[in-house]
């Protein structure tokens, strides 16, 4: 019990626990609600409604999804930020030299800041070019929308699920 009081008045571990739990829950919120939208949403309206809806009813569930995302991709990167000056500033404490010394830490570091963007770019491009349905679509059309009615949400679900990939490589990086 001694040892969690020192922790929790000691604002040196503090701050970085809570900046890195912050940086976590941001964004197990944003990839956990893109898996819900690729392995929950689209599949069941898929099955249960006409082809023509599925398109709308999406586009409803994403609208809200995509404010979320938009504050959460804040915290991400500012938190991310953070998160490396600590993680410098631990490995300059056990090793005698920061981040930039790391190659391993690095190079897995720059693959998810590669990610990072990617996953980014697909989302800024979902709301710069939404491609609404005018309800004058052919049948092709419309069965191109079923199958993926937010475009490129099964390539952001993967690119996240390396991302996760990558943090959990860089925790045992650096320690």
């Amino acid at each position: 019990m001694e040892s969690l009081l020192g922790v929790l008045t000691d604002l040196n571990q503090l701050i970085p626990i809570l900046v890195h739990w912050l940086h976590l829950l941001s964004a197990v919120v944003w990839i956990g609600g893109l898996a819900f939208l690729v392995m929950a949403v689209t599949p069941c309206l898929k099955t249960t409604v006409p082809k023509e809806l599925i398109k709308p009813i999406s586009e409803t569930f994403y609208r809200q999804y995509k404010r979320v995302v938009g504050i959460l991709l804040v915290v991400i990167l500012f938190t991310g930020g953070a998160n490396l000056h600590y993680v410098s500033e631990g490995m300059i404490m056990a090793t005698g030299e920061g981040v930039a010394h790391h190659a391993k830490y690095l190079t897995v570091f720059f693959i998810k800041l590669f990610l990072v963007l990617g996953i980014l770019t697909i989302f800024l491009y979902t709301i710069i070019f939404q491609n609404d349905p005018t309800g004058h679509e052919d049948q092709e059309e419309l069965d191109e929308m079923a199958v993926e009615p937010v475009p490129f949400q099964r390539v952001a679900l993967w690119m996240g699920v390396f991302i996760i990939l990558c943090a959990a490589a860089m925790k045992h990086l650096h320690t």
